[in-house]
Order: structure tokens, then sequence, then C-alpha cells
């Protein structure tokens, strides 16, 4: 069964950037969909940014447009997010997923494997 490992989050200051990354076990990784959600303290998690499997097409949140960019790489198993003009409202907890479908899924319940979560915090 699929592993998801998520890493590269971490403080930095408003306006700054980051990238995190999220790396899958299993060999059907470029089968399949890749997303981003967030969880802030006493928030619902939400809808971040979405690739499928062959990186044609993307999708992102209104909040995060122009600033944040979803890649992957598929012979390293690997998804990313770039981060750039980091705002305080960007602060949560980003959990990567998986969805057993090649194209993109917007919603929670599309995806069928979670990461641990990663912490990402923007001072001001």
């Amino acid at each position: 069964q699929v592993q998801l490992v998520e890493s590269g989050g971490g403080l930095v200051q408003a306006g700054g950037s980051l990238r995190l990354s999220c790396a899958a076990s299993g060999r059907t990784f470029s089968n399949y969909a890749m997303g981003w959600f967030r969880q802030a303290p006493g928030k619902e998690r939400e809808f971040v940014a979405a690739i499928n499997c062959n990186g044609g097409n993307t999708y992102y949140a209104d909040s995060v447009k122009g600033r944040f960019t979803i890649s992957r790489d598929n012979a390293k198993n690997t998804v990313y997010l770039q981060m750039n003009s980091l705002k305080p409202e960007d602060t949560a907890n980003y959990y990567c997923a998986e969805r057993e479908k090649c194209g993109t899924g917007l919603q929670e319940n599309a995806y069928d494997a979670w990461g641990q979560g990663t912490q990402v915090t923007v001072s001001s």
C-alpha cells in the first residue's frame, strides 16, 4: 500500500518562499493524480492544488493562484509545492494526497491516501 511522506515545512517570514516535497512509495505513482491540502487551527482542511498523473493539468485554489506552483517528477515518485510570496494566512499543516485515478480531484473525498502533514508557519 502507498505511503506518502511530506517534508520541507518550517518557519518563514512573510514574503519568503518554501518548497514542500511529498515522496510516494509504490510502482503506480505515475498513474495517479496528486494533491495538496492544508488545515489551519480551528478550520476545516481545504484544497490547495492538484496535478494529474502526467503533469499536464494543474488546478489551484483562488487563494494561492499566482503564488504557489505544483509539479511532479514521476521518475522520483515525488510531487512538489513551490510556495512564493508567503502570507501569514498561509500558516497551516500541509498534507499530500494521492487519488487513484489519472484525472485531478478538487475535493477531499476524491483522494485515497494521505501523508502525515508538514507544518508551515509564516510570521509577519
